[in-house]
């Protein structure tokens, strides 16, 4: 067994327990499982970090990925299971991404919106959860559609269809599903941006971040985030591949 330094105890744990931030937001990371208890791949990841630090972990709850950067300033989680996003990283130090997760678009069945390229002009207006990757995203690549920010992704799409609206974004699964629930509506074939959810802690970790990194990568190479999606109902596919070296 690797020995853990004083030094990556001390970042990841300097409580004495592993406070992992979770985000139910968004459902190919974690989801409520039966018992009432967090589960998923971001959950599993938490919980053989803890293992491997030799402490216990405990799971610091939001219902959005926003409020986990919120809080950051808070300081009430160790570690975060966020998408890699410019105006996260001045704060928080990823590892490579662990999880590939596609942005898409919804609309109506009669909507002219076909491609990507169509959404960003004026009069379209497009629904998203504040503060997510995605809304982050079309904040500093749209020009010219209107975002409509909601508290989270599943009222981003519920706000699409109440309000009129010409489109709502989201992760290409809740996206799916809420197209299946709802008839008459459809997702755009391309998808507008690949998101890399990733491990971070706070910047200035530095051993911490270091060793984060090493168990990512880890954690990929020998199965076990492709398995822990598998058991979570999502699809091995998503894992995301080695880093670059």
């Amino acid at each position: 067994m690797t020995t853990i330094s004083a030094a990556v105890l001390n970042d990841l744990a300097p409580t004495g327990v592993l406070r992992a931030a979770i985000n139910l937001g968004n459902t190919v990371l974690a989801q409520t499982g039966a018992d009432g208890a967090p589960k998923g791949v971001s959950v599993d990841l938490a919980r053989a970090l803890a293992q491997r630090l030799g402490v216990d972990v405990s799971f610091v709850i939001f219902d959005t990925a926003g409020k986990v950067f919120e809080a950051l300033k808070s300081n009430v989680w160790d570690i975060a299971f966020l998408a890699i996003e410019p105006a996260r990283a001045t704060d928080i130090a990823f590892t490579a991404p662990y999880v590939l997760i596609e942005g898409r678009f919804i609309v109506r069945n009669e909507s002219p919106l076909n491609a990507v390229a169509d959404f960003d002009r004026p009069g379209v207006r497009i629904a998203v959860g504040k503060g997510a990757a995605y809304d982050l995203y079309l904040s500093r690549t749209f020009r010219h559609a209107t975002l409509v920010r909601e508290a989270s992704s599943a009222a981003a799409l519920q706000h699409f269809v109440d309000g009129g609206l010409e489109a709502g974004a989201g992760v290409g699964q809740s996206v799916q599903a809420f197209a299946d629930a709802n008839p008459g509506l459809r997702l755009i074939a391309e998808r507008f941006m690949a998101i890399g959810q990733a491990m971070g802690t706070p910047k200035g970790r530095e051993a911490g971040a270091a060793y984060l990194g090493q168990f990512v990568e880890e954690m990929k190479a020998s199965g076990f985030v492709a398995d822990a999606l598998v058991r979570s109902g999502q699809s091995a596919a998503l894992a995301a591949p080695p880093a670059a070296a």
